[in-house]
């Protein structure tokens, strides 16, 4: 498994991860983000890519 993690006090929810990787990372019903902790190794490319994404570079991938 990939561990994620999201620095929320970087995140500023433009939302570059969710368009990137919709499976691993969400917006809920009050616009929070939501993500996955852990995914599958098969995961990894897209989460990674969507660390790379993110403007505030809030997101790890390990």
């Amino acid at each position: 498994m990939v561990k994620v993690k999201v620095d929320m006090n970087l995140c500023e929810y433009h939302g570059q991860c969710v368009f990137v990787a919709p499976k691993e990372f969400q917006f809920d019903d009050n616009d929070e983000l939501v993500y996955s902790e852990e995914v599958p190794e098969e995961a990894r490319a897209r989460v990674e890519k969507a660390a790379k994404a993110c403007p505030q570079l809030a997101i790890k991938v390990e």
